[in-house]
């Protein structure tokens, strides 16, 4: 497909280590103060499947030129750093800009009674469809990080039986392929874990203290890595027997983008230390599809400076070209 060439990132080698560009991608610092896209921003509560309501951010550009859907990584939401840095980059250049919260992200555990599951994906893909329609004569560009891109990708593997007729292009930044293979991974480095333990635990502790007579979470809130904890939770409320079943569930496979026909970019890189690579060698990709593997940029990572955009904040606004 036509497509914008890719330039190279090459960042300074101090920040080329992955875990200097995963720890970035999420750093509050890079925030700053809330700007123009805040100070737009007004909440949409969607009504989706089965009475599941998700919360989501809506900043509307005067005469905008189109709107962007942002979904966030597992323990992310509307405000993570990474979708910040991406959304006021586009709302800056006259792009709308949704940013939605899954089910207990962000600051709405109390919308749902039952807790996020990554297998829940009906929820996910009928609030973004309605969001698509808050400009519903504009093109949309779902972007989408680490789970929020794995996310995308199924959206784009459900589009033949649900369409989103604005849909223009999808980007998975950093996406989850095999979450059975990824999953461990976070266990794994000390820092990784760390961070996800502390923000998985504060999710357990809310949803316990709202709803104390469904929940009770005080045995997995005593264990010491992720995979335990999903072990205690997942087959008591996913439905799957065991975790390999849960997380296989939600997975990408090999043809599921065979016959994509929305174009996508699937950024990703070969150091990525939460999502192995070797995930992406096993999909079978439709010409509308592109994958753009960089040597390095970790985690939802890409930065080129300390304070400055993303290598894919400069890189979806040249293709979709804003």
């Amino acid at each position: 497909m036509p497509d914008a060439e890719v330039p190279d990132f090459r960042p300074p080698l101090w920040m080329r280590p992955a875990m200097v560009q995963t720890g970035l991608a999420s750093l509050k610092f890079r925030r700053g103060k809330p700007g123009a896209l805040e100070m737009a921003a007004r909440n949409v509560i969607f009504d989706t499947v089965e009475g599941v309501r998700l919360m989501g951010s809506f900043s509307e550009a005067g005469e905008a030129r189109g709107l962007a859907i942002f979904l966030h990584g597992w323990e992310g939401s509307q405000d993570s750093t990474y979708v910040l840095s991406c959304a006021r980059q586009l709302f800056s250049r006259g792009v709308s800009v949704f940013r939605l919260n899954y089910r207990d992200h962000g600051d709405t555990h109390r919308l749902n009674t039952g807790i996020f599951l990554a297998t829940n994906f009906d929820e996910v893909g009928s609030a973004v469809g309605q969001a698509a329609r808050l400009c519903p004569d504009r093109p949309v560009f779902l972007i989408g990080f680490s789970l929020g891109g794995n996310f995308g990708l199924r959206i784009a593997r459900s589009l033949g039986k649900t369409p989103i007729p604005n849909l223009a292009h999808i980007f998975a930044i950093s996406p989850v392929i095999d979450p059975w293979a990824a999953a461990p991974l976070v266990d794994v480095n000390p820092f990784i874990q760390r961070y996800f333990l502390k923000k998985l635990r504060m999710t357990l502790r809310k949803k316990q203290a709202l709803y104390p007579e469904l929940h009770d979470f005080s045995v997995p809130l005593t264990r010491r890595n992720i995979m335990d904890i999903s072990e205690d939770i997942l087959p008591r409320y996913s439905g799957y027997p065991d975790l390999q079943h849960y997380f296989t569930a939600y997975g990408i496979a090999p043809d599921d983008l065979a016959d994509c026909m929305v174009p996508t970019h699937i950024i990703t890189a070969a150091d990525d230390p939460i999502v192995p690579v070797r995930d992406l060698e096993r999909l079978t990709l439709s010409s509308a599809v592109r994958k753009i593997v960089l040597a390095y940029g970790g985690h939802n990572g890409f930065f080129q400076s300390l304070t400055g955009p993303s290598w894919y904040d400069e890189y979806i606004q040249r293709v979709i070209g804003v």
